[in-house]
């Protein structure tokens, strides 16, 4: 079946955002509803704290909206969904675009192009023929519904 030729990228990158998931639920229900126990976890990372602070509740939730997206497009990814295909593409485009803006912003050379390189690797593992071809093989495979 399916899970007989999905690439082994896909797995990876799912688990990926499946981890990813969790993190914007941790971090979007403590700026939603704050408390001492999640609170000391900024601590952590008091750099990035700042800006979701700033924002107020608001970046709370759409950083739980955001993990809904990244559940769901991790479900599809396994499931050789081409929608779920597109919003990794766009995810990780995204993501890299921002963190060449960030390095700008904020001269953090090693942050930034770690986190544009790991978002380039995974486009460059959606984009491969064999990962594409899992998701959008409905010419080899009529029956396939992505």
């Amino acid at each position: 079946g399916l899970e007989q030729h999905r690439p082994k990228a896909v797995v990876i990158i799912s688990i990926f955002l499946f981890a990813a998931t969790i993190v914007a639920f941790i971090t979007g229900e403590s700026l939603v509803f704050p408390n001492t126990l999640l609170d000391n976890l900024w601590k952590f990372n008091p750099a990035g704290a700042a800006p979701f602070h700033s924002i107020g509740r608001i970046s709370g939730v759409f950083l739980l909206a955001l993990g809904v997206a990244t559940f769901f497009a991790a479900r599809g990814l396994l499931r050789g969904r081409g929608w779920a295909w597109w919003f990794g593409v766009s995810l990780f485009a995204i993501d890299a675009c921002g963190n060449i803006v960030s390095y700008f912003l904020t001269h953090d050379a090693l942050r930034s192009m770690t986190g544009a390189i790991i978002s380039g690797t995974f486009l460059f593992f959606l984009c491969q023929y064999s990962v594409r071809g899992y998701f959008f093989r409905q010419a080899l495979t009529p029956n396939h519904k992505p």
